[in-house]
């Protein structure tokens, strides 16, 4: 067993303790405070490679981001012929994300809606999840969010998908029987072995991680907790995990986007 594994499963031993049948539903509580980055957590050398523009291996994505936005590909439009040369026309936008699509009567996190710009208005196919070009994208139109609250409005169309991003927070998984909630709510702050706890909040990604020495995507993240307490991961873009993403978005209302964000 690993040593990530033997921490996990001594923290699934200490929540169990004292409860021979625990439900598989917990109450839901977002008592969170104060509300805090997962920045907050990091050592301080890693908030500095964070905080450093030039240092932060994020900013390869966006460099190539930035010249995809701009490109124009078989004589189709560009984002930037919508957008502005600078992005400036989607200043806010990865704040307001996931959002619901009336277009598609769906909802669709940022990565959903560039690929649906692409299919719609480029005439582009659809790109894979986690590939080095969506993630360049997706990193490069939510580093223009920089500094801004996230704000997710919570339409009707949004409702659902809310809940049940609530209900899959909530709900112990897995052969360590854990939910989101005992480690992200309940204990936050404590350690785990040689990390600090963080409340679970998505506000940096698309984030370089330095386990994965690359960017990924918060599903990517997602499906690394998952596998983390021996639970079955959803598929990348799975509605499940979009699901939990607008729940993560309500829950961390107020937090700053720090994308490219830098984590453990």
């Amino acid at each position: 067993m690993s040593a990530r594994a033997a921490a996990l499963a001594g923290l699934a031993f200490l929540v169990a303790c004292g409860q021979a049948a625990p439900p598989d539903r917990l109450p839901a509580s977002d008592t969170l405070d104060p509300l805090l980055s997962g920045s907050t957590f990091l050592t301080p050398e890693t908030q500095a490679l964070q905080a450093d523009d030039f240092a932060n291996p994020g900013f390869l994505w966006i460099d190539r981001g930035r010249d995809l936005f701009r490109s124009v590909q078989e004589a189709n439009p560009s984002c930037a012929s919508c957008h502005g040369d600078e992005g400036e026309g989607l200043m806010g936008v990865a704040a307001r994300y996931p959002a619901w699509d009336t277009q598609s009567a769906a909802v669709l996190n940022l990565e959903g809606r560039i690929n649906a710009c692409r299919e719609r208005h480029q005439s582009q196919p659809a790109l894979d999840h986690e590939s080095d070009d969506l993630l360049a994208l997706t990193a490069y139109v939510a580093h223009l969010s920089n500094g801004m609250p996230v704000s997710v409005e919570l339409t009707p169309g949004l409702q659902p998908a809310h809940d049940a991003g609530e209900t899959y927070f909530f709900t112990r998984r897995g052969q360590f029987n854990l939910a989101c909630a005992q480690c992200h709510n309940d204990n936050w702050g404590k350690q785990l072995r040689g990390d600090t706890i963080s409340q679970g909040h998505g506000n940096g990604f698309p984030a370089y991680r330095l386990e994965w020495q690359s960017l990924g995507s918060l599903h990517r993240r997602l499906q690394d907790c998952d596998t983390g307490v021996r639970a079955e991961p959803m598929p990348l873009g799975s509605d499940t995990y979009t699901a939990l993403e607008v729940y993560l978005a309500v829950r961390a209302s107020g937090l700053d986007i720090e994308a490219p964000g830098v984590r453990r």
